[in-house]
């Protein structure tokens, strides 16, 4: 049972808060994150990468918030609708139950109202399902990172026909405002009454005041706050009038079904049931692919690697980045999954994002590691003393890895999608394998020579050049050059003493677990006796020489940072997408040693274990079990369904 402490609650762990987004004008833009205690922890508006409104989940005092929660103790229950991405938070005390059902709306293709536009909105439904409970709402926005003030205000609402309130926050660059329409779904019940009063939380740091609202709900009464960015003078009261958008866009179901929405609701039933996975654990794929759609920034079709920033690798760390980007080192992984789950438009939309990335290279010819999700090149870190970063340093790393997992994704895009055209073709990466770089986890130190990647992207530059009948004057030396990779990585990454592949040719005697991927990407066979040794070792402790947490856990680090200096300091948990990287390895490896890939099926299903409450995964986990990084990670849900159709597929499932 939780202690309600609206005004001085400490931080909620990562791994209690599911991930919703915002639809604009229909296309997904940017993502929120709503903790089990029914407050807006992280929201910035309106791109994934727009300065944050709330920020709460980096500074519980000024970091903003919007939050709806009992003022009296209760326990929680969270989950989502059923294949959707509609986030209801249950309230529960002995003397009543509420609902906080949470979404930014999608309209759903064919329904009436499918024609007009939407705004940038965050849609809160309160309900009072049994009995009756006190609840108290604040939204307290802080405007910029929590660096702008802004001036509020309580207004009367004139786009409703009852006599009622609004209030509208106006910083120097952003307005908002927030409305709520009030509704009883019985009969003998009045509708609830709600008034808005302002807020002082300057001692908490605040640079404007928020709005609060005491309520005390019965059951059958009903309360939708929606909180949105005024209209453009292009658009007509009907359509942004929350009263008419809740009666006609989120109008609810019949009463033996209460929570829904129906065009948002429908919207995500109608896309996932385009899946076509028919493999095992298929409910932890499909919760995953949601997760992995609405990481998609639709006007470009970039894939966001996380719609967060500066949360740190390991608590009280200073590994703590900012993932609102798009990277190549994720494209050829994406877009697999995609694909493989048969979403094909996402796919295509992805790989001319990447298309118009090669069309706009940097003046000597080469491609930067990462972009904004609208397409650009800077992505300047600055260091916020209250937050952590925004932007990432990373992105003039040279990484040569990406050009691989470039022409990785262009190969599997030629197997499934639009063909390549001829322009978009000329492009030689040969000449560039000898060079050190830093690595496909972009440390930050001394370059050394990473080269599996750059195996496959001559590899992969040969088989797109034979399947669509493409010029490739130097096939001869792309030949020689892919054996010649292969040759070195086969002498100078390999050690013979520990019997491994090395993170570097530099370093053979340090593992890393990037070294998991060479069966994914066809570089040697799961079952070569050199790959299995090294697995086996990854699979040993630390203490031991080995990668994996310990023997109960199943959890894979990156690399150990005692023994490999990547220029960052400090600690970091295991990796998600290293552990499916092994699961995945093993299931390769298992289709010819039956041991191996009952392993496989063994550490695959105790990592859903560590999945939070809503199935949705964090970027690394701690000793504990805790979740670390970056939320919502969609390296990690890619990689999760990479390792289940590979897995199912060697069982023999699909």
């Amino acid at each position: 049972m939780q202690t309600p402490s609206a005004f001085d609650r400490d931080y909620i762990a990562i791994a209690d808060h599911g991930l919703q987004y915002l639809f604009r004008i229909g296309n997904l833009h940017t993502g929120a994150m709503v903790s089990t205690d029914g407050s807006i922890e992280s929201y910035c508006i309106p791109d994934f990468d727009s300065p944050s409104v709330f920020a709460r989940i980096l500074d519980k005092d000024k970091g903003g918030h919007f939050s709806i929660t009992p003022t009296v103790p209760f326990s929680t229950k969270q989950n989502y609708l059923p294949s959707s991405n509609v986030l209801q938070t249950k309230f529960l005390n002995e003397k009543g139950v509420v609902s906080v059902t949470d979404f930014l709306p999608r309209q759903a293709h064919g329904m009436s109202t499918s024609n007009k536009p939407l705004l940038h909105w965050l849609v809160r439904r309160v309900e009072v399902i049994r009995g009756s409970m006190p609840i108290l709402m604040q939204c307290a926005p802080a405007f910029n990172y929590a660096r702008s003030s802004h001036q509020t205000s309580i207004q009367e609402d004139t786009s409703c026909l009852s006599q009622q309130q609004k209030a509208v926050f106006v910083s120097d660059a952003l307005t908002l405002d927030l409305r709520f329409i009030a509704d009883s779904l019985l009969d003998n019940v009045h509708q609830p009454e709600v008034s808005l009063k302002l807020l002082d939380l300057s001692r908490k740091g605040h640079l404007g005041p928020a709005v609060s609202a005491e309520m005390n709900l019965s059951e059958g009464q009903v309360i939708t706050f929606v909180l949105r960015s005024p209209p453009s003078a292009t658009q007509t009261e009907q359509v942004v009038d929350p009263a008419v958008v809740v009666k006609n866009t989120v109008k609810l179901r019949p009463a033996d079904d209460p929570h829904l929405t129906k065009s948002t609701t429908k919207y995500w039933n109608d896309w996932i049931r385009n899946s076509t996975y028919s493999g095992s654990w298929k409910e932890a794929v499909h919760r995953s692919a949601l997760a992995l759609k609405l990481l998609i920034y639709e006007p470009t079709g970039a894939v966001v690697a996380s719609p967060t920033f500066s949360l740190p690798e390991y608590i009280g760390g200073t590994r703590n980045w900012d993932y609102r980007a798009s990277w190549i080192r994720d494209s050829s992984f994406t877009l697999y999954a995609l694909l493989r789950l048969g979403f094909t438009h996402e796919a295509t939309a992805y790989m001319e994002f990447i298309f118009e990335r090669l069309r706009h290279k940097n003046p000597d010819g080469s491609i930067q590691i990462m972009y904004t999700i609208h397409g650009g090149k800077d992505l300047e870190e600055i260091e916020l003393t209250h937050f952590g970063c925004i932007g990432n340093g990373a992105a003039d790393h040279l990484q040569l890895d990406i050009y691989g997992e470039l022409m990785d994704c262009i190969y599997l895009g030629q197997k499934f999608g639009k063909p390549l055209s001829y322009d978009d073709w000329r492009k030689d990466v040969v000449a560039n394998w000898r060079q050190p770089d830093l690595s496909i986890w972009e440390v930050r130190n001394k370059k050394r020579q990473f080269t599996i990647m750059l195996w496959v992207a001559v590899d992969r530059g040969l088989r797109i050049a034979d399947k669509r009948s493409l010029p490739c004057p130097k096939r001869s030396e792309w030949l020689a050059t892919r054996d010649e990779i292969y040759e070195e990585i086969m002498t100078k990454a390999w050690n013979k003493e520990h019997q491994v592949f090395g993170q570097s040719y530099e370093e053979s005697h340090v593992l890393d677990s990037a070294v998991l991927i060479m069966p994914l990407v066809f570089f040697m066979q799961g079952s070569d006796p050199r790959f299995v040794s090294t697995l086996k070792q990854i699979l040993k402790t630390p203490d031991r020489g080995g990668l994996t947490s310990n023997a109960s856990l199943n959890l894979v680090f990156r690399y150990d940072v005692h023994k490999s200096d990547d220029g960052v300091g400090g600690e970091e948990g295991t990796f998600g997408l290293c552990t499916l990287w092994c699961v995945e390895a093993l299931a390769r490896a298992g289709a010819y040693d039956r041991p191996m890939l009952r392993k496989a099926v063994a550490m695959f299903e105790d990592f859903l274990l560590y999945l939070n409450h809503v199935g949705l995964c964090t970027e690394e986990i701690s000793d504990a079990g805790e979740g670390l990084g970056n939320a919502v990670q969609g390296f990690t849900h890619v990689t999760l369904i990479s390792a289940a159709y590979n897995l199912s597929r060697t069982l023999g499932v699909n």
